[in-house]
């Protein structure tokens, strides 16, 4: 049976008392996570976090891994009034919108990804910023939801990402770049005059590797580390390697504060709150 690595709830949390409560749920290859908002109070309530050791990820190991957590996990076994659903992955490009073609799905991925004849592609769009989120979600998973609850929406992370730390962050006059940590990947995402700049995803296992790409991403964007802002989120610590070496080349290093317009019940930290941005700014 897999357990959650991270397992947090409110002390009077009602398991047959949930119908009126929205359900997120966000997954990778490598994990799978979920949390509860209780619309009435506007607080978010219970997040679990699971991690998947298989040397061998895949679609079809990651259903049986889903599907095991649901077994098993009775808050995931209940009604709620409203169900969304993240895929991470790197299987996407953002397309202006300007130039978007809803016939040119494929050519879009392509680019970037190997695509399948059989793969099935979607797009979102980014909110007030005129961009088009073309990507490939796990149809499997999608299938296997469908069967549970019947009806969700869901969406790529890139669109979480984007949209949320536009928010926050466009009427800063600041170039800022965004580190968004996740196990074995990061997002590097640039605001600069209040407009995206850049969104890719890069894969990691050292911190030389992470350090390599955001001074490259820097440079090419012309970006004066003396100048621009670096903000760490996701699973990252201050004084941790990747904090401390970004501090060794950045003159300007933070690890992001929690904005949201919700609430938080008490069992949540600071730091679980960063930690686990995207699927608490999911809904």
């Amino acid at each position: 049976m897999i357990q959650p690595k991270t397992k947090i709830k409110t002390n009077n949390l009602d398991v047959n008392h949930l119908k009126d409560n929205h359900l997120s749920i966000q997954f990778s290859l490598d994990g799978f996570s979920f949390c509860i908002f209780n619309k009435d109070t506007k607080t978010f309530i219970a997040l679990y976090d699971y991690q998947f050791k298989d040397v061998n990820n895949s679609p079809q190991k990651l259903i049986e891994n889903i599907s095991s957590i649901f077994q098993n996990e009775v808050l995931l076994q209940q009604k709620y009034s409203s169900v969304n659903v993240s895929h991470v992955n790197d299987l996407y490009n953002l397309v202006p919108k300007s130039l978007f073609d809803e016939n040119k799905l494929n050519a879009y991925v392509s680019y970037n990804n190997k695509v399948y004849p059989q793969d099935y592609i979607v797009f979102d769009e980014i909110k007030n910023q005129d961009i088009i989120s073309v990507f490939i979600p796990y149809v499997n998973i999608n299938n296997f939801l469908l069967d549970k609850f019947k009806g969700f929406d869901f969406m790529h992370n890139s669109k979480i990402l984007i949209e949320s730390l536009l928010s926050i962050y466009k009427y800063s006059l600041t170039p800022h770049m965004f580190a968004h940590i996740d196990n074995n990947h990061f997002e590097l995402i640039i605001i600069k005059n209040k407009k995206l700049q850049l969104y890719n995803t890069f894969k990691f296992s050292t911190k030389e590797d992470f350090i390599y790409y955001v001074l490259f991403t820097a440079e090419q964007l012309k970006l004066n580390p003396e100048k621009f802002e670096l903000v760490m989120l996701g699973k990252v610590q201050k004084n941790d390697d990747l904090y401390n070496i970004a501090y060794t080349y950045i003159r300007n290093v933070s690890l992001l504060e929690n904005r949201s317009k919700f609430s938080y019940d008490k069992v949540f930290t600071e730091v679980d709150k960063r930690t686990y941005y995207t699927i608490l700014n999911q809904y």
